[in-house]
């Protein structure tokens, strides 16, 4: 049985605690793939900032063709991703 500490007394979880904390857990489990997402978006907006200078008119880059293949894979590194497997397997294109 679970247990909880009430002023340094350790006492049993009641059937309604026990509910409770599954509840929560469960419902932790359940977002674990949104949170996987929302990190691995995080990463790559970070990346694709690190290079949005090489985008602009003035930029010294002339062929910018690796440049545009790289960001492109970038923006489509979330697609067809269904599981927090998937999104732990990604990973992230070369940097021309």
């Amino acid at each position: 049985m679970a247990h909880k500490l009430v002023n340094g007394v350790q006492v049993e979880l009641t059937p309604e605690e026990i509910a409770a904390r599954a509840a929560e857990e469960a419902a932790w489990n359940a977002g674990a793939f949104d949170r996987a997402m929302a990190d691995l978006r995080s990463k790559r907006d970070r990346l694709l900032a690190s290079c949005d200078w090489v985008m602009m008119s003035d930029s010294p880059i002339a062929d910018k063709t690796s440049w545009e293949t790289y960001r492109q894979a970038l923006r489509d590194i979330t697609n067809g991703l269904t599981t927090v497997a998937d999104v732990e397997a990604v990973t992230f294109p070369t940097k021309p």
